[in-house]
């Protein structure tokens, strides 16, 4: 391999790695600027300490019970879909 053969080699490597660095960079500045969690976590009460000791696929199946829309503690309209409570839900420690 010639001289400028290697050069332009070298060259390729240092675009390759500024560009990894730049991309990774957005990356990290992305993440960084995601907004604080607001999900309200699942009470740690009475009603729900049976659930706290379920896996939660299990535990979310009886979610329903409570809060459908003639449920005890209905949800609001604008609630996301209700089939993983405990994905956004998370129990309190």
């Amino acid at each position: 391999m010639n001289t400028e053969e290697q050069k332009s080699k070298r060259k390729n490597i240092l675009i390759y790695n500024l560009l990894f660095v730049v991309v990774c960079g957005g990356l990290f500045l992305f993440l960084w600027r995601a907004p604080e969690e607001t999900t309200k976590f699942l009470p740690n009460d009475e009603d729900h300490a049976t659930f706290m000791k379920m896996d939660k696929k299990a535990a979310e199946k009886f979610c329903n019970d409570c809060h459908l829309p003639d449920g005890v503690a209905p949800l609001p309209e604008d609630h996301p879909p209700k089939y993983r409570c405990l994905f956004c839900h998370k129990r309190e420690q």
